[in-house]
């Protein structure tokens, strides 16, 4: 059902504006700069909960980055070490990822997603750093800037 009031436009207008804000932000780094890769796929469907739900577990800062560090980590060890079939490899790689982000307690449901991309990509180990580090670090930054200073909401939660 539709949820049409005055709030929730504007919640969705702030969440859609930062959201554009933010991958904006990561696409001219990536491609109007020689600094190298901050954009990731799954850093747009990190937007959906650090700016639409940041009141959730999924979407505090040590899920954001460490899920996403984690799973990318658990993609290019499966890509540099674990000699199967791609198929094989992305499966378990995902499987993995998601695993040691239980374990750790860093779930973020669109870091599930890196193994994949890291897969897929032929990334190597300084994909960790840029785009997922530095990366995941300009998000937060936006997200802290709209939850905490902009909409005022008590982010993060710990």
């Amino acid at each position: 059902m539709i949820n049409i009031n005055k709030n929730n436009i504007f919640k969705a207008f702030l969440v859609g504006l930062f959201s554009s804000i933010t991958i904006g932000a990561l696409t001219v780094l990536t491609y109007k700069t020689s600094l190298g890769l901050f954009l990731v796929t799954s850093f747009g469907s990190s937007m959906v909960l650090l700016y639409g739900f940041p009141e959730s577990p999924f979407a505090q800062p040590k899920n954001i980055f460490f899920g996403h560090l984690v799973t990318a980590f658990i993609g290019v060890l499966f890509l540099n070490f674990i000699s199967l079939p791609i198929f094989i490899n992305i499966a378990l790689s995902v499987g993995v990822g998601i695993f040691f982000m239980i374990i750790f307690n860093v779930i973020h449901p669109p870091a599930g997603a890196n193994p994949i991309i890291v897969i897929i990509g032929g990334a190597s180990y300084e994909y960790l750093i840029n785009p997922i580090i530095f990366g995941s670090l300009i998000v937060l930054f936006f997200g802290v800037v709209l939850n905490k200073f902009i909409l005022k909401k008590k982010y993060p939660l710990k």
